[in-house]
């Protein structure tokens, strides 16, 4: 089975350890996810399936979707993605899979977009300190001088203010608490990246 699923977030909660301890989770609706196209080693260069989540009604498509799906002759899916695979590991178009590839105590790393927060100072965006409040400072919440103040130009990854959030994070070693098999949902310790809705990636997690 592959070793990694898309889903969406729900949202968080907690449940109750045997032992009392409460433990706060993300409920993540993980699939199910249907294998729409195989890419090998001897065709592509490198070994994956490309899997699709979430079905979607043909008309909702453009052509040169409709005709992928055709080609493979699966049923359309709104989100698509790649998905690396083993060697042994033996896939075709059409296979389907759920939240049951995880088990309760397995390590997952999970994969989302950030929320994203707009345009942001060096106060919000990297914690500066920031200028004095009283004494007619004038300068409260402005960069100052963060770099080369002569050079007639700004140096490439400098901290200056700018669009915050709304990228690419992987959190990871993450623990499945639970998996429940009949509504596809995995109960994940902790936060993970994203708004509630947001799609992710859950993959095993190795090191």
């Amino acid at each position: 089975m592959p070793s990694a699923i898309l889903g969406r977030k729900l949202g968080m909660t907690q449940v109750f350890e045997d032992d009392g301890r409460v433990t706060p989770v993300t409920v993540i609706e993980a699939g199910p996810c249907v294998v729409t196209q195989v890419k090998t080693q001897e065709k592509d260069g490198y070994s994956a399936i490309q899997v699709g989540f979430e079905t979607v009604k043909e008309q909702r498509l453009n052509e040169p979707q409709k005709g992928h799906f055709r080609a493979h002759n699966v049923e359309p899916s709104r989100v698509l993605r790649e998905i690396a695979i083993g060697a042994g590991e033996n896939l075709a178009e059409g296979d389907q899979f759920a939240a049951d590839i995880f088990a309760s105590g397995d390590k997952v790393s999970v994969t989302g977009i950030s929320k994203g927060k707009g345009f942001a100072g060096v106060v919000k965006r990297y914690h500066f300190h920031g200028g004095d409040m009283t004494h007619g400072s004038m300068i409260h919440r402005k960069p100052q001088s963060s770099g080369a103040t002569d050079a007639a130009r700004t140096f490439k990854g400098n901290k200056k203010p700018g669009h915050m959030g709304s990228e690419q994070v992987t959190q990871q070693n993450l623990k499945v608490v639970r998996v429940d098999v009949s509504k596809n949902l995995l109960l994940v310790k902790g936060a993970i990246p994203g708004a509630n809705g947001g799609l992710v990636l859950v993959k095993k997690f190795i090191r």
